[in-house]
């Protein structure tokens, strides 16, 4: 025989099926991502990462215009865009919430200060080695480092910056020195063509054109 429940029943529950579903979405939407799940998402998605500071807020203000800082864990790196600076130490582990998009052709995490959280744990991060040629979608967003001889004059390209042209002999790259506190965050007035440097920075891109994006002196070294 078929047994109903009294409506006062049903009504408890669908408020309790209700209550359950809600939590399950909220859930869901404050757990983490990896970066590359992150970056695979839709443009306007919401996502949460967690991963290790590796460009200082602000430090790229000169050209974006924001004072943003990059992140990346295990499976890749990404930008965060933000429009005021915090006061976050490289290698520090941080937790962001935010919605994807593209700058300039280049997948950032759109964010607000409230949405960052430091937690406990302390890099470093050490970068990845790659070839000039290999400079590309595959790594943007990560820290890397790149090493050859200087193949053009420096470019001039202020208020944003300075272009800088290396190869390795696997294919010519554009390093982007952007500028801080009035001055290029590394000395390219001692560069020449034909010398060999090394260059750590953040694999980024504008618009077609992909980039290391050094972030302080100590990531030009000589080769």
């Amino acid at each position: 025989m078929r047994t109903h429940l009294p409506t006062r029943h049903l009504a408890s529950i669908a408020v309790i099926t209700c209550l359950l579903a809600a939590t399950a979405c909220s859930s869901s939407e404050d757990a983490a991502l990896t970066v590359a799940e992150a970056r695979a998402l839709a443009e306007g998605s919401t996502a949460t990462v967690e991963g290790f500071v590796t460009v200082a807020p602000g430090t790229f203000n000169s050209a974006t215009g924001d004072q943003g800082f990059a992140l990346q864990d295990a499976t890749g790196g990404i930008y965060v865009s933000l429009p005021d600076a915090l006061d976050l130490e490289l290698d520090v582990r941080v937790r962001v919430m935010g919605k994807l998009g593209q700058t300039a052709q280049q997948t950032v995490l759109n964010a607000d200060a409230a949405a960052v959280t430091v937690l406990d744990a302390i890099g470093p991060v050490e970068p990845t080695l790659v070839t000039t040629a290999y400079v590309g979608e595959e790594v943007e967003g990560l820290l890397v480092n790149v090493r050859g001889a200087v193949t053009r004059p420096v470019e001039d390209d202020q208020p944003y910056g300075f272009k800088v042209y290396i190869d390795d002999s696997s294919g010519e790259t554009q390093v982007f020195v952007h500028i801080v506190d009035g001055r290029p965050v590394i000395d390219v007035a001692s560069l020449a063509v034909d010398q060999a440097i090394s260059v750590t920075g953040l694999a980024a891109q504008y618009e077609a054109t992909y980039e290391v994006a050094p972030r302080h002196a100590g990531d030009l070294a000589p080769q």
